[in-house]
């Protein structure tokens, strides 16, 4: 019935529904339903659409090896802003998880979030508790440093070279790459800020604190199975005159002539891989910028596309 409707009727129609209307012009009894005429289709293979084929995700952290595979712990930061306590003053707060232990970190204060403020919370949090391998962010300033000039090495991420930590900054608008600590952005405005009468700053501040405590307590197994934490530096000063050291990570996409914008400035990377992901890794200590190729599809397939000079002349890298 399939094949003679798809032949010779007039609109050519040949699916379950067609089927079903034919064999009731026919009065053939008793009369499959129309489930049923598709379920036996389906079964023989006669079906002219194709499933969607959905991949599986790739694993958690899988832009860095090193974090993919569990050898080192990743902590993401973000900013929530445009909070506001009835009566009181505005609001934001620097939100913290690590990827695998899911150790998280808030602090709300009044106004705005700065490179110095950030800068004294991940010292505060990272002595607690131990250092990452790698501290991941988005592009915003006060992380990245001003947008200004090129070169820029920013305060926070200045302070992440000087204890060994890898900073990483992600491409803009990208899904999943911030997906663990945007949860947690979700997670800490649901549980704390619209869930409590916050009177003041300070009170705000004790709620926050007492829902941290308790996620980290009940945490308390994953934190644990976590990859360890190198322990914070005791003699460790903050030094903003030095030339940095170590490496500093983009993950960016490519343009339409296969380009990439990194550090400020646009390097050419392969004109045949366009639009597409990259991670770059600037080795401050070799003056080389080195450029891997990304597919979410191969995540552990990152060749090296290209590798670049590239010297940040000292006394133009702070922001």
């Amino acid at each position: 019935m399939r094949t003679e409707s798809g032949q010779s009727s007039d609109l050519g129609f040949h699916g379950a529904e067609a089927i079903h209307e034919a064999l009731q012009a026919r009065k053939v009894e008793p009369l499959p339903s129309v489930r049923t005429i598709h379920r036996i289709l389906e079964r023989r293979g006669a079906l002219d659409g194709q499933r969607r084929l959905r991949r599986p995700a790739p694993p958690p952290g899988w832009h860095l090896p090193e974090v993919a595979s569990k050898r080192r712990e990743l902590d993401s930061f973000d900013v929530v802003e445009g909070l506001v306590i009835k009566g009181g003053p505005h609001v934001e707060v620097l939100n913290g998880v690590s990827l695998h232990g899911g150790l998280a970190a808030s602090w709300p204060v009044e106004a705005s979030v700065t490179a110095k403020l950030g800068v004294e919370s991940l010292i505060e949090h990272w002595r607690a508790f131990g250092l990452p391998g790698y501290a991941q962010f988005d592009n915003d300033t006060i992380f990245q440093g001003t947008h200004a000039h090129p070169d820029v090495i920013g305060r926070v991420s200045r302070l992440c070279l000087g204890l060994g930590v890898v900073p990483v900054f992600v491409v803009p608008r990208a899904l999943g790459f911030q997906s663990m600590v945007e949860s947690y952005n979700g997670m800490w405005q649901a549980k704390v800020r619209a869930r409590f009468q916050h009177g003041s700053l300070l009170d705000l501040q004790g709620h926050s604190q007492r829902y941290v405590i308790a996620l980290r307590r009940h945490r308390a197994d994953r934190i644990e199975s976590a990859p360890r934490r190198r322990a914070f530096p005791r003699s460790w000063r903050f030094d903003l005159q030095s030339r940095p050291r170590g490496r500093i990570v983009y993950v960016r996409r490519t343009g339409a002539t296969g380009t990439v914008e990194v550090l400020g400035r646009a390097f050419e990377v392969d004109p045949h891989w366009l639009n597409r992901l990259v991670r770059a890794e600037v080795d401050l200590d070799e003056d080389k910028i080195r450029i891997y190729r990304l597919r979410r599809r191969e995540p552990k397939d990152q060749p090296l596309l290209k590798e670049l000079h590239h010297h940040i002349k000292r006394g133009r890298s702070l922001g």
